[in-house]
């Protein structure tokens, strides 16, 4: 059986939940990643590439994007799955704006992973909740990339689980002795990190006024700026932007710092996220400072793993006493211990049952209409 992706997200821009999943179903499935549509000059059609995580990733391109995009983009999916020979398939999607032009196909089973409220995102399509209905009709299993979204979508399907995002511990464990890149090492001490988009869940006021208020202190953010203007970012000397970095480098970049940022901003886009940077900065063993996002208040601020805090006093009262810490024996120990049950292998074989008892369920359903029309 294929397992053919829809995502709102491109393989190449992030390595993240999708990435981490999907790589492990390809060592079992033929897997096509199928991302949002790309300009075209020439004609509609779609490029194919096979990559490193043995994931075939697919790119629809559009000559035009006026009139109706969905109608246009039926026969390019059409082409992909006649190309392929796609005939035996799982769909899992991750963004219900993919339904218009995938419902006329029959997977054997239907899987949406919504790791995140789409529609309170900036930019959100208006059309986005109405086909989220649709999805949670249409799917056999819905995974949550949270607990907090589990609790406000859970009445509003009959097979949800919630799957908090895991962890690579030994990738991220790297970091304890990793020497960090040559970009990095002429910062001063005393440095606060945060990788990830920076987008409008980065609390920019937050940054602005701690640095601004403790000049002595180096904040270093790594990631791409998206969907907001960059110039809206506070200038200090003792901020420094650094950019994207892919996945890999990330432990060397943590392997430099004292303390890791969870500086989201407490809006309607964060109301339901489980970063995934959080327990990421744990295994790297960094103490972590956190706005009150309610997937880190619990459970890492609840098993005080993490600082919580909710405003740039507290952030700096935070960060004080975490610096005048000689021993993190302890503290690195109970991290450990917290995080031994924590991996991508535990969640993906997790799903991977939810899936296969979906499967099973749908072909009893199908052999007793069997039955029932010889009756």
């Amino acid at each position: 059986m294929d397992l053919v992706c829809f995502s709102h997200l491109r393989w190449n821009f992030v390595y993240q939940r999708p990435q981490h999943l999907l790589s492990r179903f390809a060592n079992h499935y033929r897997v096509f990643f199928i991302e949002e549509p790309v300009p075209n000059d020439t004609e509609d059609g779609y490029s194919i590439s096979l990559n490193s995580d043995n994931v075939w990733v697919v790119v629809p391109y559009l000559q035009s994007f006026d009139g109706d995009i969905n109608e246009k983009l039926v026969p390019i999916i059409n082409s992909v799955f006649t190309d392929n020979r796609i005939e035996d398939y799982l769909f899992w999607y991750y963004t219900p704006m993919a339904l218009p032009f995938t419902s006329h196909l029959t997977p054997v089973v239907t899987v949406y992973d919504c790791m995140d409220e789409l529609s309170a995102f900036k930019n959100a399509p208006a059309s986005l909740l109405t086909l989220e209905k649709d999805m949670f009709a249409k799917a056999d299993v819905v995974f949550t990339g949270g607990h907090t979204l589990f609790q406000a979508k859970k009445n509003q399907h009959h097979n949800i689980y919630p799957f908090p995002s895991s962890i690579d511990k030994a990738h991220f464990m790297q970091a304890r002795v990793l020497t960090e890149p040559a970009d990095q090492a002429h910062i001063a001490p005393v440095r606060f990190g945060f990788y990830g988009v920076v987008d409008e869940r980065f609390d920019i006021d937050l940054l602005d006024k701690v640095a601004a208020q403790r000049k002595d202190w180096q904040f270093i953010i790594v990631g791409p700026v998206v969907k907001i203007d960059p110039e809206h970012l506070p200038k200090h000397e003792n901020i420094h932007y650094l950019g994207g970095r892919s996945y890999q480098e990330l432990p060397a970049y943590l392997s430099g710092w004292d303390i890791a940022m969870v500086p989201f901003a407490i809006n309607e886009s964060t109301k339901y996220i489980s970063p995934t940077k959080t327990p990421e900065y744990l295994a790297a063993g960094k103490p972590v400072i956190s706005t009150p996002i309610q997937d880190v208040i619990n459970p890492y601020g609840v098993n005080k793993l993490v600082y919580i805090i909710s405003t740039p006093e507290e952030f700096i009262e935070k960060a004080e006493e975490e610096l005048a810490k000689t021993d993190k024996s302890v503290w690195l120990a109970e991290v450990d211990s917290f995080l031994t049950a924590n991996s991508w292998n535990d969640t993906w074989l997790n799903m991977m049952d939810v899936i296969q008892e979906a499967l099973v369920n749908k072909q009893h359903l199908k052999n007793e209409k069997k039955e029932g029309a010889y009756v």
